[in-house]
């Protein structure tokens, strides 16, 4: 069956190992933060936006492509951005939104920056030549 997971074996884990066990947790943290971001934030963000008189961009329905940038807006309020009205998405943030943002933000990079790194140095010879 399973063994009981020792810190001899874990000594015994090369790199390669080590980067898809993080970029694995990585992407399922990844997964999490975008599903909680978008069914909690942007959610109660659009339904406050909507009653107080704006509203999502024309390209963005249905796709929900504009999630991002209101994360980055909630983590980075100094950000300037076009494509969201920041002075909405700060007056309607809510402390627990720029916490999951936060989350979300930072799961992302971290995984896409795994992604990066474990592509770089751990394709195989066979695809390179």
């Amino acid at each position: 069956m399973l063994d009981k997971i020792t810190l001899e074996m874990l000594s015994k884990l090369s790199a390669e190992d080590w980067m898809v066990i993080i970029g694995v947790f990585s992407f399922f943290m990844a997964g999490i933060g975008t599903f909680l971001f978008g069914r909690i934030c942007v959610k109660h963000l659009e339904r406050k936006m909507a009653k107080g008189g704006g509203d999502q961009p024309l390209w963005d329905k249905g796709i929900g492509a504009i999630g991002f940038t209101y994360a980055l807006t909630m983590v980075f309020p100094k950000l300037k951005s076009r494509i969201v009205n920041v002075d909405m998405v700060k007056q309607y943030t809510r402390k627990k939104d720029k916490k999951i943002a936060l989350l979300y933000v930072v799961s992302v990079f971290v995984f896409l920056i795994f992604l990066v790194l474990f592509s770089l140095f751990y394709v195989p010879d066979d695809i390179l030549s």
